[in-house]
């Protein structure tokens, strides 16, 4: 095997928000079998802060700084007729940076990571070509379209990007996704005469760092009654609406009756978020340095996604915590786990209720079920498991040429 290009839309370091922690690992995985040469944007100046631990790990690096305007972006995109999503991450010096890469390195394998970078492949490449989609990120905007949300602009994204994923699934000889129900939907949007070689990567979690036994003792919260906790990127919107869902439509008689508090962690919450913590029994905390003390002390935390694509890592960073886990089933999605025994699943919101005052007033035992959480993803979702499979994705025969 020759040496490999990775594409991410962000930079992998530091793992702190979904999309950012599958890059991180799938990178650490694909540097085991042989050198990586990653070009990847830059956001924010915390993202340039590590640009060092990316260099420990990569034979060469291209960093672009993400600053083009969104409303720019959105008029590239419709005088190209692109997606937005494809316009926003499209850089001149990336590409440059691509095309002499592929030109003077010895590169059979480009692994893209999201499909906002298959944009960088050229049509010349004739090496292996791995796509890592995550999730069908169409669909997301078509849920927006159907719900009324910004109608017109979201069904056309929707439409143009799913145009580029079945482009992209042609056009790789595996194409990944998050979930087998991901897969699914993909494999369902492509004709049967594509051949297309779609499979699961499933996500994972760190379990040695995500373990309730690390010491973390000092609980962040001062309210002696029950905590309940959400964590996530606060500016993306369907973190968005399960916090005002949540906050709305559970917690009133949860905080009449126990004298529960609603906790919001995440980093770049937005106005409507800050809005939410002037509100009783609500605290918005914002970006933390970290997530540990915040879901060890948790009462139970709360995952009431309405749109949720692939898996949820702050499922899995709460099962790994021991912590109960009260979630939609939008949010179980590509977890195999049981309900009842390793979180529990509320379908709607007197559901939400309903279980939530279960654990309570103690006719649930969260304990014992955050600790069969914990023994779940430790033995079927650890990152050091899923490594393995990374192997099979980008080499047909499995074999790892640096150990060869």
């Amino acid at each position: 095997m020759g040496e490999i290009l990775f594409l991410a839309h962000r930079m992998p370091f530091p793992p702190n928000r979904g999309d950012k922690i599958r890059s991180h690992h799938l990178l650490k995985a694909l540097a085991r079998l042989a050198p990586v040469h990653v070009g990847t944007f830059a956001e924010t100046q915390e993202d340039r802060d590590h640009h060092g631990e990316l260099s420990a790990i990569a034979a060469s690096i291209h960093m672009a700084d993400r600053t083009k305007p969104l409303v720019l972006a959105g008029i590239q995109a419709v005088l190209s007729g692109k997606p937005v999503s494809l316009a926003a991450f499209h850089d001149r010096g990336l590409q440059s940076w691509v095309e002499q890469t592929l030109a003077a390195q010895p590169i059979d394998t480009v692994v893209i990571f999201s499909g906002q970078m298959g944009q960088y492949l050229p049509d010349s490449f004739d090496g292996r070509v791995i796509i890592d989609l995550c999730d069908v990120d169409s669909a997301k905007f078509e849920a927006y379209a159907e719900a009324g949300n910004m109608a017109w602009i979201n069904a056309r994204e929707g439409r143009l990007l799913a145009a580029e994923e079945e482009r992209l699934a042609r056009r790789a000889d595996v194409t990944a996704l998050i979930s087998e129900s991901e897969a699914a939907l993909l494999r369902s949007r492509i004709s049967p005469r594509a051949e297309a070689d779609i499979r699961v990567f499933g996500n994972g979690v760190d379990t040695q760092f995500f373990d309730p036994a690390t010491g973390l003792d000092q609980a962040p919260y001062d309210h002696r009654g029950p905590n309940l906790v959400f964590t996530g990127q606060m500016d993306y919107a369907p973190n968005v609406a399960a916090v005002e869902r949540f906050t709305h439509r559970v917690l009133p008689e949860l905080a009449a009756r126990y004298d529960a508090q609603f906790h919001i962690v995440g980093r770049a919450p937005t106005d409507s978020v800050h809005e939410l913590g002037k509100l009783p029994g609500v605290t918005v905390w914002g970006g933390v340095p970290d997530m540990r003390p915040f879901l060890g002390a948790a009462t139970a935390v709360v995952a009431p996604l309405s749109i949720a694509r692939g898996v949820q890592n702050k499922v899995l960073e709460a099962m790994a915590m021991a912590r109960l886990v009260v979630l939609s089933e939008e949010a179980a999605t590509g977890i195999p786990a049981q309900d009842g025994q390793h979180f529990l699943i509320a379908r709607d919101d007197a559901a939400m209720v309903s279980k939530l005052r279960d654990l309570l007033e103690g006719r649930r035992d969260g304990r014992a079920i955050g600790a069969e959480a914990r023994q779940f993803v430790a033995n079927e979702m650890s990152w050091e498991a899923i490594y393995e499979q990374v192997a099979t994705l980008v080499q047909p025969d499995g074999k790892n040429s640096r150990a060869a």
